[in-house]
């Protein structure tokens, strides 16, 4: 059977170099775009009148119908053939870009930005599995690596580009920008892919997916909503918290007992691979997060312009391209446990540093310190790949690429839920907290000789500009705890990598009959 793999892998790879280079050009538009929309957040708030909280739904939609409809890409693959969901989810993509751009209302983006990450839920497990199969076992993990690169493109432009567009022209711009990149995918695709023949007789485990699809809505609608509706106190929080824990019950066991259930349990029979799959959970929930943050904390604490801020951000994409290509050169010369580690541990000491940060911290600290980030995120991202894929099944890599992508989109989306739910819950506690000492009976209140009479209490412009001063410090000290929870949420995952097992050159799991 390893002859005949040897045999086809030559046909299917006719196209090789072309064939990535529009995967590569595929994948950009979603790396792209969730990185450049970050930088307009601020302008997009002020255009829908929106406050911070439902701002962010424009990021939190995308992510969660991105995660939702993750899961059968699998099957939709098998069903439709890779090449026509491809380029059907690229011309998806593409067009409601366009319409995200044209939105007029908040509810309107939120609606196209839905549309749009249902589109783009294909693009990066369809991309893994392909790769995977053109490329021969000992030249995966350079393949790996050159897509990594690819995609890293969109977060170091993506800041830049973003704030650059938003600043000369508007922030819709940051749209209307993924069409050059979705006409060249698709036109490359069309040209140069193969199809994978179609099986007609699969049925859609459409319980499955239902009962999936609510744990997911549900569980991002308690967080999206929970701050607002001061969390259990209120019945919908409730009703939205046990509908999602029932629901998580009702999938496993669905999940192990149908006979084709829409994530099939052969998959977590690989220790690698479900290892690698809450590990990349882990770093979802600090990926968009992470941006997500520092783009307000620039402009907002930081009185940073905005194409200031893109610029600053670009180093965190320039790192992590860095890491991969440097992973790629010595991932057979090294432990790829090892690497991944030191990537976790250069993200701890990343968050450590933002803990201390202020908005008199200099640009030269945060240009060094997300630059370090970002090589962080790149040696985890390319070696989990390797790690995870090394030792699976060929026939399940779709389904498994899928899945990881779920993990990671699930991941993302609360970890941003979480962050901007904390940031306005502390920052409304430590006003108060803070503004409680600010009295006529405070010290250094009553010392502060001329500046006394514009920050007098006791008047109305006094008791503005101290309301100002309040809000600005309870709003740093809320990054900071924001910034202390993601290192408790880093430093687990290193001993998660004591779990895996170091894959061999040559892959046992390429021994298997193809029509398995």
């Amino acid at each position: 059977m390893a002859v005949a793999a040897a045999v086809t892998l030559p046909e299917r790879a006719q196209y090789r170099g072309m064939i990535t280079a529009c995967i590569i050009c595929a994948t950009l538009l979603q790396s792209l775009d969730q990185t450049i929309a970050n930088v307009a957040l601020p302008y997009m708030q002020g255009s829908f009148s929106a406050s911070f909280d439902e701002i962010t739904w424009v990021l939190t939609t995308y992510i969660t119908a991105a995660a939702i409809m993750t899961a059968p890409v699998g099957w939709l693959a098998a069903r439709f053939g890779r090449k026509r969901l491809f380029v059907v989810c690229i011309v998806g993509f593409t067009i409601t870009s366009m319409l995200c751009g044209a939105a007029q209302t908040l509810e309107q983006i939120v609606a196209f930005r839905l549309m749009q990450g249902v589109s783009s839920a294909a693009l990066v497990p369809l991309s893994q599995a392909i790769l995977f199969d053109i490329y021969p076992p000992e030249r995966r993990g350079f393949a790996m690596a050159v897509w990594g690169m690819g995609v890293m493109i969109g977060p170091i432009l993506g800041p830049t580009l973003g704030g650059y567009l938003t600043e000369i022209y508007s922030w819709r711009y940051v749209f209307y920008i993924n069409l050059p990149f979705g006409v060249l995918a698709t036109l490359g695709l069309l040209l140069f892919m193969h199809n994978t023949e179609s099986e007609s007789h699969l049925r859609f485990d459409w319980f499955g997916f239902i009962v999936l699809s609510t744990v997911i809505g549900a569980l991002q609608m308690m967080l999206d909503r929970g701050n607002k509706q001061d969390w259990f106190t209120s019945s919908e929080i409730v009703i939205e918290a046990v509908l999602a824990g029932l629901c998580i019950y009702l999938f496993l066991v669905h999940m192990a007992c149908a006979p084709r259930p829409l994530i099939r349990p052969a998959l977590f029979n690989d220790v690698n691979f479900s290892v690698g799959l809450i590990l990349m959970f882990a770093v979802g929930t600090l990926l968009v997060s992470s941006i997500s943050l520092m783009a307000p904390w620039l402009q907002t604490l930081g009185n940073y312009p905005v194409a200031t801020a893109g610029l600053l951000m670009a180093p965190r994409g320039v790192g992590t391209l860095i890491a991969i290509m440097l992973g790629g050169r010595v991932l057979t010369r090294f432990d790829p446990r090892w690497l991944a580690g030191l990537g976790l541990v250069l993200q701890c000491w990343s968050f450590w540093v933002m803990t201390g940060w202020t908005p008199d911290v200099s640009a030269h600290e945060i240009v060094i310190t997300i630059a370090v980030q970002g090589a962080g995120m790149g040696l985890v991202f390319t070696q989990l790949q390797v790690l995870a894929f090394a030792t699976l099944a060929p026939n399940l890599r779709t389904e498994g690429a899928a899945l990881f992508s779920l993990g990671r989109n699930i991941g993302a989306a609360i970890g941003v839920s979480v962050t901007t739910s904390l940031l306005a819950h502390n920052a409304q506690a430590l006003h108060e907290t803070i503004g409680a000492s600010v009295n006529p009976f405070n010290r250094a209140l009553q010392t502060l000789g001329s500046a006394k009479e514009w920050l007098d209490p006791a008047s109305h412009h006094g008791a503005m500009m101290l309301d100002r001063i309040v809000n600005h410090e309870a709003q740093i000290i809320a990054y900071v705890n924001d910034y202390v929870l993601m290192i408790f949420t880093t430093l687990p995952s290193l001993l998660l990598l004591l779990l895996m097992h170091r894959p061999r050159h040559v892959p046992a799991a390429e021994v298997v009959q193809p029509n398995e």
